[in-house]
């Protein structure tokens, strides 16, 4: 048994020397990696532009390399600063994205974890405090408090908060201001927050990237999903829309979103951070420690942003290919991927070093013959034909295709001439011959009607059209008498006025 825990232990040690955070702390290059991702990546520059980064680390390493720091211990790594970052994507330190229509670098959640160990383990020993203590014990409070499941036990600890409150306030009555806290137990408390506001960055970024690991996920299924369009549809725009939800990290954070996501919340933080840095207590604190409380509010609100973007790309990614899903057509493009692929493996099998692959700089044009090359008169040289009089009905090869043409005006007007001086369109039009009861010969109706004049009533008729292939459509609109209009129409004689 003892053999099989220590095992499984050390199964999990392998596992988790495997993550990219300790990768790059144990690198032979890590000194140099840790240095320049601290310098070029900041609170307040957490994206940089791929050429601003190959230049910077480029400057970095060949400033090192000057100053003999090559042959010490660890050194520095060989290339050039774009070769550099491309390794760093490559074992998953930087992930790049598009933002605004450019490529920029961000660190990911692996690098952020490791720049924190990094940096808490060059800012000294953790010191067990009283403000650490305290709020071990006020989050497990608190967890005890939301576990319980006994109304009562819940009342009784309320009952004693309220209590607590209320002989504070009576405290405050009786003896006015509050004795000043010490500068040292207030310097406890704000160590403590720097050293929870540490772990957010690498938590925000751990939610962003399973986001975009679902997303990525879902893309693949996609691909491989043979299934009818509409099933597809309904399921992959049901992820796309509830993307927050599809993972563990996207729903803590969901939870956590409430407390922090309201802007209001993120104002009153920063105004608490700068009275906090107010306080004479603050000068006990060194440059570092003040700019890493200060940028705490704004950090925040950087991983809420980076977080809610990764999700609008993931719906965006997620819904764009659900709406261009096409298997047919990714089984081609997969085709011909592998096509290509094949081929370059049987070409580089036999190709020597110095061959060459001419490439493809055009595509083949189809021949159509020849075309007008000058718009000098664009009139044609000669006028038509007058069109004839054909004796006989027209030929159809397979069917007579003039009953899905447009309304019969001529057979509509004829048929409008015997309703009388006033009529209802929609009595009119279901007593008409069933050839005159296309829905193109409804507008026709309605355009006749319009012509000699009509009027709107506020009903709604309804009306049933008949298409040629004999199934019919229901049409509803509001009533509409129509006539001749009667605008100078004298009154009878007799009328009262």
């Amino acid at each position: 048994m003892g053999h099989s825990r220590a095992e499984a232990a050390y199964q999990r040690a392998i596992g988790a020397f495997k993550n990219p955070t300790l990768d790059l702390l144990h690198g032979r290059y890590a000194p140099f990696v840790v240095a320049a991702l601290s310098l070029v990546f900041t609170a307040d520059r957490p994206t940089v532009a791929v050429s601003d980064a190959h230049v910077e680390v480029g400057e970095m390493v060949d400033e090192l390399r000057a100053a003999d720091h090559d042959g010490r211990e660890r050194g520095l790594p060989a290339g050039s600063g774009r070769e550099i970052c491309r390794y760093w994507v490559r074992v998953g330190w930087l992930v790049p994205q598009i933002v605004d229509d450019a490529e920029v670098y961000r660190l990911s959640a692996q690098a952020v974890g490791a720049l924190e160990i990094a940096g808490r383990a060059g800012g000294g020993r953790s010191r067990v405090s009283r403000s650490r203590v305290r709020t071990l014990l006020e989050t497990i409070e608190q967890l005890a408090q939301d576990a319980e499941p006994d109304p009562e036990e819940r009342r009784a600890r309320l009952l004693a908060d309220r209590a607590a409150i209320d002989a504070e306030l009576a405290r405050l009555d009786e003896h006015g201001a509050p004795e000043p806290a010490d500068d040292e137990l207030l310097l406890e408390e704000a160590e403590n927050v720097l050293h929870l506001a540490r772990e957010l960055p690498a938590d925000f970024s751990r939610v962003a990237e399973s986001i975009n690991a679902m997303q990525r996920d879902v893309v693949a299924d996609l691909r491989r999903d043979v299934r009818p369009a509409g099933e597809v549809l309904r399921e992959y725009l049901q992820r796309g829309q509830h993307v927050m939800q599809a993972t563990p990290e996207g729903r803590a954070f969901a939870g956590a979103l409430r407390l922090i996501g309201d802007p209001e919340h993120i104002d009153r933080l920063t105004d608490q951070l700068r009275n906090l840095l107010a306080q004479p207590f603050s000068r006990l604190m060194d440059a570092e420690q003040r700019g890493d409380l200060d940028a705490i509010a704004k950090r925040v609100e950087q991983g809420v942003q980076e977080v809610l973007t990764a999700q609008r790309r993931a719906s965006h990614v997620i819904t764009a290919q659900v709406r261009t899903h096409d298997p047919a057509r990714d089984r081609e493009v997969d085709e011909l991927l592998r096509s290509v692929m094949s081929g370059l493996q049987n070409w580089t099998r036999d190709a020597k070093s110095g061959d060459r692959v001419e490439p493809l700089r055009g595509f083949p044009v189809a021949g159509v013959g020849h075309l007008r090359q000058t718009l000098s008169d664009i009139r044609p040289p000669a006028a038509p034909a007058p069109l004839s009089e054909a004796e006989g009905e027209a030929e159809f090869e397979e069917a007579d295709t003039r009953a899905w043409g447009g309304p019969r005006y001529t057979e509509l007007e004829a048929y409008v001439a015997g309703l009388g001086e006033r009529f209802d369109l929609a009595d009119a039009f279901a007593g008409a011959p069933d050839a005159e009861r296309r829905p193109v010969d409804l507008l026709g109706l309605l355009e006749i009607a319009h012509r000699t004049g009509m009027s709107e009533g506020d009903e709604v008729s309804v009306v049933e059209a008949l298409r040629p292939d004999g199934t019919s459509r229901r049409f509803a609109f509001g009533s509409v008498t129509a006539g001749i209009r009667t605008e100078s129409a004298v009154p009878e004689e007799g009328a009262d006025d």
